[in-house]
């Protein structure tokens, strides 16, 4: 029996600039709201600095290696329901986002793309 694929995952890039983020910001999060421009992509926060509740859903608790806590993936309700078919899979790509992840000064910014779940 094979183990169903995680519904979030990460790309080398995004592993690698996460362990940079973790090194300078302590443990992280993300958060992916659902809204339009920079809003619907995943946001790095200290973990704990964005707070969740009643309208978010814990996708994930992702391991990395050289990180020593799990890297938690949260995601408004409403963008849960959309995206409920799909895989995650957390990127990385060149240019800045206009939001307050924590990339920002990097000069990259995290990017999900997403795969059908079953494919």
């Amino acid at each position: 029996m094979t183990s169903p694929a995680p519904r979030v995952e990460l790309t080398p890039a995004a592993a690698e600039l996460l362990r940079r983020l973790r090194a300078a910001h302590g443990p992280l999060m993300f958060h992916q709201s659902g809204g339009c421009c920079d809003g619907s992509a995943p946001m790095c926060y200290p973990e704990g600095e964005f707070r969740t509740g009643d309208s978010d859903v814990l996708l994930a608790s992702l391991a990395v290696e050289g990180v020593d806590e799990p890297v938690t993936f949260w995601m408004s309700k409403s963008q849960h329901e959309v995206w409920s078919h799909t895989r995650l899979i957390i990127d990385v790509v060149e240019g800045r986002g206009s939001g307050f992840s924590l990339e920002a000064p990097e000069g990259v910014r995290f990017l999900t793309r997403s795969r059908l779940v079953g494919t």
